[in-house]
């Protein structure tokens, strides 16, 4: 059971914030301050929930005095972000991860997409680092993301909050669930396509090797589409293997 730990009371609860912010965290004290930073424009406009899997770091600490819902949640994005999405004031949800920075237009997007009829979107991204071919990979994760349909946790999904309620959440897996989400929903439709880019930190990206972590992600979702165990993937993932050691 996840724990609501901490409320700032900033937003004029007499009125429904436009958007909740859904933010999961475990261990993010190097970058919090700048991300959480950022978001302070967005409200009292956007809700922020910061959705904490244990941090034994200085995470918490920092971020608490600037968002306006902190949540301790077992460690998992699936079910941090649930958490989140259960407790969120507004009918329109975000998930952003904390190393993702949203375009100055985001809201207005995220508005024009709901006028036009859409109940979920993503954002075009853009990865930031210092390695040549990272523009060539945001290209393609666009086109990817514009052809399929599918949607991964760094292109910052919104959503309807009773479509999400409707297809079940998150599945409560150890990873894939953002794949696995975006499935769902192409069956209510289309995602809106933010042609604004959300800017994502590409670290894992050069820690494990810009072309290795290409086929990795490559191989972990054909293993997936195969039925392989999720836990089993997570553990991959997390140590950049192509199978479990």
């Amino acid at each position: 059971m996840h724990q609501i730990l901490h409320v700032v009371s900033d937003i004029q609860w007499g009125s429904m914030p436009e958007l909740s912010i859904i933010i999961p965290c475990f261990n993010e004290q190097k970058g919090i301050a700048l991300f959480i930073h950022k978001l302070q424009k967005l409200r009292p406009q956007c809700e922020v929930i910061l959705v904490d899997g244990g941090s034994d770091d200085k995470t918490v600490q920092i971020a608490e005095p600037f968002v306006d819902l902190l949540i301790h949640s077992p460690c998992g994005r699936a079910q941090q972000m649930n958490a989140g999405a259960e407790k969120a004031c507004s009918n329109v949800l975000i998930f952003l991860h904390a190393d993702t920075f949203l375009p100055d237009d985001a809201v207005s997007q995220i508005q024009q997409a709901l006028q036009e009829g859409y109940r979920w979107g993503r954002f075009d991204i853009r990865l930031t680092g210092g390695h040549w071919f990272l523009p060539v990979i945001s290209y393609f994760m666009n086109i990817r993301s514009a052809i399929s349909g599918i949607i991964t946790g760094d292109q910052a999904l919104f959503i309807d909050k009773s479509l999400f309620k409707e297809v079940g959440c998150y599945p409560n897996i150890a990873i894939m669930e953002d794949i696995a989400l975006a499935k769902n929903l192409k069956k209510y439709g289309k995602p809106f396509r933010v042609y604004s880019c959300v800017h994502s930190s590409a670290r894992r990206w050069l820690q494990y090797g810009v072309y290795k972590t290409i086929l990795l992600m490559w191989c972990l979702r054909l293993e997936y589409f195969l039925g392989i165990d999720p836990k089993q993937l997570a553990q991959q993932y997390q140590g950049g293997q192509f199978w479990k050691s």
